[in-house]
């Protein structure tokens, strides 16, 4: 694979080293970088490991999604518009409820 050119995004194996090599490597007498990384006692570790943590979750859940058939899409599609129909009659019914209330409240004066 051909090297990227200056100005675009480093290859996915590459920030991955970079990564990796942040976060194992004894860099300093005695690995203080490393450790600085991965000790979640403080703040840059806490947020680095974090991003990590959240990271490797998200890559999992892509990899486990997979794209809903036509009768899986219809269901949902389905289900979607029940709830936004029940959710308007809700709604209007509230309204249509509340407009004399509020006339006989505001009208009394």
């Amino acid at each position: 694979q051909a090297a990227p050119k200056p100005g675009q995004n480093k290859p996915y194996f590459v920030r991955k080293a970079l990564l990796h090599f942040l976060l194992v490597s004894d860099v300093g007498e005695n690995g203080e970088l490393a450790a600085l990384l991965t000790d979640k006692s403080n703040p840059i570790g806490y947020v680095v490991t974090g991003a990590v943590e959240f990271g490797n979750d998200s890559r999992r859940l892509i990899q486990r999604c997979t794209k809903p058939d036509a009768k899986e899409f219809k269901k949902i599609a389905v289900a979607c518009a029940i709830g936004f129909a029940i959710m308007g009659f809700i709604g209007y019914t509230v309204k249509l409820v509340f407009i004399p209330i509020n006339n006989i409240i505001v009208g009394g004066s």
